[in-house]
């Protein structure tokens, strides 16, 4: 099963129907193609894409695109907070594009000291790849494949925000006030991964 947000609207692929909003079987490239204009030019916020073989569907929608990969992570210190950053008035969370001949592991890391100025994060493991599609100026489709990871940080705070990649703001959050400050203000794949993130977490 893949989940892609579409203008914060969710495209989900799976092998059988789902209980959301439209459900459409997966014939052939047609069906991508109404299913984004659905989502692009409706009022639909949610289609399923369905059929047995989900591996040649995932690839088949894929070729659709020019992929981009980035990665990030979700940082969280002892006192049980996470690391968010405030970029265009939304919070988000640190991660960019990865560079070539970079692990996934490598970038996530990079990116989280460049965004935050925190060093000496340390990695702990893959938790999951979130997808969102947006277009280039030049009219080009992307694929934007995010993959993320659980990071630790105890060190000195030396945060501060990358203020050339339009970062205004760095700001650790406990789980109150990430019900009541960044959910409300941030993008549909930061809610699914935090989420995610959080109801793996031993209680």
């Amino acid at each position: 099963m893949y989940k892609v947000f579409v203008n914060e609207k969710k495209l989900l692929l799976s092998k059988q129907s789902e209980n959301l909003e439209k459900n459409v079987r997966y014939e052939n490239f047609t069906t991508f193609e109404i299913a984004l204009d659905l989502l692009e030019n409706t009022s639909v916020k949610e289609l399923n894409v369905f059929g047995d073989d989900i591996d040649t569907i995932w690839k088949e929608f894929q070729s659709l695109f020019r992929i981009i990969e980035a990665a990030g992570g979700l940082v969280n210190n002892s006192k049980g907070e996470m690391l968010f950053i405030k970029r265009l008035g939304k919070w988000d969370l640190p991660k960019g594009k990865m560079e070539k001949g970079e692990s996934r592991e490598e970038s996530a890391v990079r990116e989280i000291e460049e965004e935050t100025g925190l060093k000496d994060v340390e990695l702990v493991k893959f938790i999951n790849t979130t997808y969102h599609i947006y277009v280039e100026r030049n009219g080009e489709k992307i694929l934007k494949c995010t993959h993320w990871f659980e990071m630790n940080f105890n060190g000195e705070d030396t945060s501060k925000p990358q203020i050339e990649e339009g970062i205004t703001e760095v700001a650790w959050k406990n789980n109150t006030q990430i019900e009541n400050e960044v959910f409300p203000n941030t993008f549909k794949n930061i809610h699914l991964i935090v989420t995610e993130f959080r109801d793996g977490q031993p209680k």
